[in-house]
């Protein structure tokens, strides 16, 4: 996770959020199988509450890296519209003349065609854009040219 802010879109933060509900349950369920440490028990009691131990501690690893996550989008605020950045709307024109809008978001979301990731090729050549900007990226067919048309809502008649 980045130590800056940086705004997410509204669906990653609805699925941060949502893993950070689900890994919340899932600590207390192996925080409540704990022993008391004053219980005796043999070697294999013992290792089983080391993992159970390990789990907790990666659990809450995970809470703090969504929290900070999620502290930062806050702080952060809405998306920029000067420049392309996590949680852009983002129109594009390539060379075939064809126009598209992206979303660009930080997770992937099977059931959204139009998000591209921030670490895919086109999300790394688009962050930092604006407006009028021409980007190139590669893809394992060929190298491909696009132009930033705009960010925000798509201008009308396009997405």
């Amino acid at each position: 996770m980045t130590s800056e802010p940086a705004p997410i879109s509204d669906a990653g933060r609805r699925a941060l959020e949502q893993e950070l509900a689900d890994v919340r349950a899932e600590r207390e369920t192996v925080a409540a199988t704990l022993r008391d440490p004053d219980t005796v028990g043999d070697r294999a009691d013992e290792a089983d509450e080391l993992q159970r131990a390990n789990e907790l501690d990666r659990l809450d690893a995970r809470i703090s890296e969504i929290t900070t996550r999620l502290g930062q989008a806050a702080e952060a605020g809405r998306p920029s519209t000067d420049r392309v950045g996590v949680g852009s709307t983002v129109t594009v024109r390539f060379a075939d003349g064809s126009t598209e809008v992206f979303r660009i978001g930080e997770l992937a979301e099977a059931s959204d065609q139009t998000l591209v990731t921030a670490d895919s090729p086109l999300g790394r050549a688009l962050l930092g854009h604006s407006a009028g900007d021409s980007v190139h990226y590669d893809t394992p067919e060929r190298r491909v040219t696009a132009v930033v048309v705009s960010l925000g809502t798509p201008p009308e008649g396009q997405g």
